[in-house]
């Protein structure tokens, strides 16, 4: 599925749509270069999950876990880890099969442990269409 965004709310609005089908045990990929909107997508689903505390991208502690939504919401930004193997110091195997939504920035980085079944949505910008425009792509692997 394509969506076209033409504004950052737009974005985030989609996220919200997705936080509120989302269910226990899905995991979604996050593709996109800095500044796309990955952070505003991800913070729309955690609204739709419930979550009202402010979600940053966890850049620097790769990542942060929401419990105060209907589900737990693990939130990954692995644009720093250098090696797969680095995901095993922090359980990712128990949060990817858990029982949470995983959101997963930068999935491209560790894509050998990204689970078959999962979503992914990529985030691209044309700034042909405009500075906020995004052409967001959705696609749902089995």
């Amino acid at each position: 599925m394509r969506i076209e965004s033409k504004s950052e709310k737009e974005t985030f609005e989609l996220g919200v749509e997705i936080g509120k089908k989302a269910k226990a045990g899905e995991v979604y990929t996050l593709i996109g270069d800095l500044g796309v909107g990955k952070t505003v997508f991800t913070q729309g689903v955690a609204q739709g999950l419930g979550i009202d505390e402010p979600v940053n991208s966890p850049t620097f502690t790769i990542l942060q876990v929401y419990d105060e939504g209907r589900l737990p919401f693990y939130h990954f930004d692995v644009y720093r880890i250098g090696d797969e193997s680095e995901m095993d110091e922090i359980g990712f195997e128990e949060y990817v099969y858990g029982d949470g939504v995983c959101f997963i920035e930068w999935a491209d980085l560790i894509k050998g442990i990204i689970p078959k079944k999962h979503t992914r949505i990529e985030i691209k910008k044309n700034l042909e269409k405009g500075f906020d425009y995004r052409d967001i792509e959705i696609t749902e692997f089995e």
